[in-house]
């Protein structure tokens, strides 16, 4: 049945403009994003069709085009739309981010660094950057490594934050592998980070752990800094 032969109060587009995007399912936003079906199925259960191949949002954004568009209905103009679509919410995070104290918008935090490292299959170490009245500064991959470790050099941390005169810096990398839980590793590096950031009188506000489908793990609410 097509999506404009249901019940209007149950069509994703109308509950979007009467509950909120937040009402919407995964799936129901999706279909939102493609407008229509295929032969045979409305645009919800094609949504559903593409979460379920490639597992969720964060991995169907990071799908290459060879593999998106071997689904049938996708080609090169959805890919491109699909990845503006997301590249306009990581600009509008980062505009966020920059308009406001980040201690103040930790969950603005946690949904830029989702947006920005949760789809890549590879790890890497990100630093933001803050100024006294901790703004943002500026966001930068410093290293990026294999699927299970990275190798994270303090003296290239503390040069970068010395070069932006950042007062506080706030770390993150991800884990590809889904677990959000820090490693022994992790724990060693960001003590290694925070004394020697010290140094300089340079502040490690926090370090997040982002992994596909899992809030960001802060190490700062585990007491881990």
């Amino acid at each position: 049945m097509a999506i404009t032969d249901w019940p209007e109060d149950e069509r994703p587009r109308e509950r979007l403009l009467q509950q909120g995007a937040a009402a919407l399912s995964d799936a129901e936003l999706l279909a939102i994003f493609l407008r229509v079906g295929v032969r045979g199925k409305s645009a919800v259960d094609l949504a559903r069709d593409l979460l379920n191949r490639f597992g969720g949002l964060a991995q169907l954004q990071a799908a290459p085009l060879q593999e998106f568009q071997s689904f049938p209905g996708m080609g090169p103009a959805k890919y491109a739309q699909l990845q503006a679509v997301m590249e306009m919410a990581r600009r509008a995070l980062g505009e966020q981010l920059r308009a406001k104290d980040i201690l103040g918008s930790p969950q603005t935090v946690r949904d830029w660094l989702q947006l920005h490292l949760a789809h890549l299959p590879h790890e890497v170490f990100m630093v933001l950057m803050l100024d006294a009245q901790n703004q943002l500064i500026t966001a930068q991959e410093l290293f990026r490594g294999t699927l299970t470790q990275t190798s994270v050099y303090p003296r290239e941390v503390v040069k970068i934050a010395l070069a932006h005169n950042a007062a506080s810096l706030i770390l993150a990398h991800n884990h590809p592998s889904g677990v959000s839980e820090p490693s022994r590793a992790d724990e060693h590096l960001t003590q290694r980070l925070t004394q020697a950031l010290a140094l300089v009188d340079v502040k490690v506000l926090d370090h997040f752990v982002v992994s596909p489908g899992n809030t960001p793990l802060s190490f700062a609410e585990r007491g881990l800094l």
